[in-house]
């Protein structure tokens, strides 16, 4: 039974889950290589014994995919990768000393492939295993905070949002009563309670300066429990963190940019290329020439409008879409609103199908926009809004997106009040602190639905 006892049985979760591992490493490879033609002359067996060794430091390396509670599925991608990565590095050393380099890469490719596909279908499928499990009360880990304030508070909510996080909190202390919470005592009480009770976790939401933090901590070691300090930063509630260090010195990070870091920037580079090019080619062999032809009949006019918005860091660009409306002079200075007389009947079916976007997968590839990312806005409404909305300029930390997470949460269109706008910076900067590429992945395939659904704020 998978139960509570010092983190015995998440050991044995994570050696179940590991002796999987090895199980479809095997059976991929009986699959792929045992008995093919193609692979060459070599002793199998000995190919056999590489794979399975090769896969030793690759998952001691990053063992956390097993360990760690609370992990959302873009950063086991890219821990899978990291993974094989290493695997690919030691299979292939181990080859090459042995003398079977004979190997056709195709066959490698393919192992790979099919390795990297079912091994994430597995990581996913026994995380929610687990995670039902601890739904249920079993393997969980049981906590104690120390102090209530802001930051305790946000930690409480966090860790009772989702029981399959696998923690239970069996108690609270603080030497002030509150009333908004349950409090079990003193902050003197919890080397008591920590005696009568199987206490696995100590959090400690205490401020620095404080001598009760560093009792609290040489408690946690005398009673081998697990110490943790949460800063107090309720006063930057609004946003996250991330942890680094100045040479041996942990700081905290105000406002994490993943986009930041050029291996991010790169593979957000290359996934805009590859899907602008996709969308292009489809667009060019399907709707291209009769949506021009349309435009053209609708009224008089080019076919595709320009216009100057606010882009990455605040510069200007220019912005592509297919035109929608009858040439006019407001079109730098207005919102188009949804029973607008400057539409044509052609640009409103445009508008409404988001098919008046397509050209700006021109911007993409040019680099001043992404596919996904904080809309560009006009640049007379950065003027005004930069003015009124905390944040507001947040959002040109990256590249402006031809979607974004506040499109598919509805807030698109005319804004008639200033709340409407402050939605759309607040989801624009969850986005920019949050992004991965599965989070792409995720709002392209809502705005695609979105898109053959038709929406009503899209006009």
């Amino acid at each position: 039974m998978i139960t509570n006892t010092k983190g015995r049985y998440g050991f044995l979760v994570s050696i179940i889950t590991t002796l999987c591992d090895f199980v479809l490493l095997n059976a991929v490879y009986f699959y792929v290589l045992h008995g093919n033609k193609m692979v060459g002359q070599f002793n199998e067996d000995v190919v056999w014994i590489f794979l399975n060794i090769s896969y030793v430091p690759a998952i001691l390396l990053f063992s956390d995919v097993h360990n760690k509670r609370i992990l959302f599925v873009d950063r086991i991608m890219v821990m899978l990768f990291q993974v094989l990565i290493v695997h690919v590095l030691v299979m292939m050393s181990l080859v090459t000393l042995a003398g079977y380099d004979d190997i056709p890469i195709r066959i490698y490719v393919v192992f790979y492939a099919i390795f990297y596909a079912l091994l994430l279908c597995w990581w996913i499928i026994s995380r929610k295993i687990v995670k039902f499990f601890r739904q249920r009360g079993l393997n969980f880990r049981r906590i104690i905070i120390a102090g209530w304030n802001g930051s305790s508070k946000r930690l409480y909510q966090e860790i009772e949002s989702d029981s399959g996080y696998g923690y239970r909190i069996i108690g609270i202390f603080d030497d002030a009563k509150h009333k908004d919470i349950k409090i079990n005592g003193e902050l003197s009480d919890i080397e008591g309670f920590i005696k009568e009770n199987n206490v696995d976790e100590l959090y400690c939401a205490l401020p620095s300066e404080e001598d009760n933090v560093g009792n609290l901590a040489k408690i946690a070691d005398n009673y081998d429990v697990a110490f943790y300090y949460v800063p107090m930063i309720s006063g930057f509630m609004t946003t996250t963190f991330d942890l680094t260090s100045f040479g041996n010195i942990p700081v905290l990070v105000y406002r994490p940019n993943p986009l930041r870091h050029l291996h991010n920037r790169l593979l957000k580079r290359f996934f805009d290329i590859v899907v602008s090019l996709v969308a292009i080619g489809v667009a060019a062999c399907t709707i291209l020439i009769p949506v021009v032809i349309a435009i053209k009949v609708s009224s008089k006019g080019p076919v595709l409008f320009k216009q100057k918005r606010t882009g990455y860091k605040g510069r200007e660009f220019t912005c592509l879409k297919f035109r929608t409306m009858k040439v006019n002079q407001e079109a730098d200075t207005m919102q188009a609103t949804k029973d607008d007389p400057r539409k044509t009947r052609v640009g409103d079916f445009l508008r409404r199908t988001s098919i008046d976007e397509i050209p700006q997968f021109l911007n993409v590839l040019a680099g001043s926009m992404s596919v996904v990312g904080p809309r560009p806005h006009m640049v007379k409404q950065t003027d005004e809004y930069k003015k009124l909305i905390d944040r507001y300029m947040v959002r040109h930390m990256i590249k402006p997106g031809i979607t974004g997470l506040a499109q598919v949460h509805g807030y698109r269109g005319q804004t008639k009040e200033l709340w409407q706008m402050e939605k759309r910076v607040e989801y624009d900067v969850m986005y920019i602190e949050t992004w991965s590429l599965w989070l792409d992945i995720k709002i392209i395939i809502r705005t695609i639905i979105n898109a053959v659904k038709g929406e009503k704020n899209a006009f």
